[in-house]
């Protein structure tokens, strides 16, 4: 599916939001879309490998690690994870490792940075909750919209210009 965020925002203006442009597509897929599945979590990647680990099929995964840089959340196992699992797409408000092995998955992956030391993994961290950053609040079950330009979120699922 081929995503226009730029298109979508001339037509969907005022009902839906725009995230601040803090975060770089990492992944080997230009745009995604689904709706979100959220984890609030802080240097503990466990509740993100056992999400990933479930069918993601239309789903997008947003983290909010806190926006630290300083323990990556992802890596190259977790991401393949997701592309086995059906995942459309990772956001994550934190760091990610293994960069150059990512960008060869299909599959969507923005993050604020990158950095070589992986986070713990204790499954510490709240699932499917209400989680603000980048000047968005994100519900669990909100749709979003990524390409190279932009991440958006809208409530409802949008109809995509063919």
């Amino acid at each position: 599916m081929d995503i226009n965020t730029s298109e979508l925002c001339d037509m969907y203006a005022d009902s839906i939001d725009v995230v601040a442009p803090i975060f770089t597509n990492y992944g080997g897929a230009f745009s995604y879309a689904g709706e979100i599945t959220t984890i609030k979590c802080f240097e503990d990647r466990g509740l993100v490998d056992k999400v990933l680990a479930s069918s993601g099929v239309g789903k997008v995964l947003l983290i909010d690690g806190g926006g630290s840089t300083r323990r990556a959340l992802l890596d190259a196992d977790n991401v393949q994870l997701a592309v086995e699992n059906g995942w459309e797409g990772i956001i994550c408000y934190g760091a990610i490792r293994e960069v150059d092995l990512i960008e060869e998955f299909d599959i969507g992956v923005h993050a604020v940075n990158a950095i070589p030391v992986a986070a713990e993994s204790r499954e510490i961290g709240d699932l499917d909750v209400a989680v603000n950053f980048a000047g968005v609040t994100f519900l669990p079950e909100d749709f979003v919209y990524a390409d190279g330009t932009g991440i958006i979120l809208s409530p409802e699922p949008l109809e995509i210009p063919e």
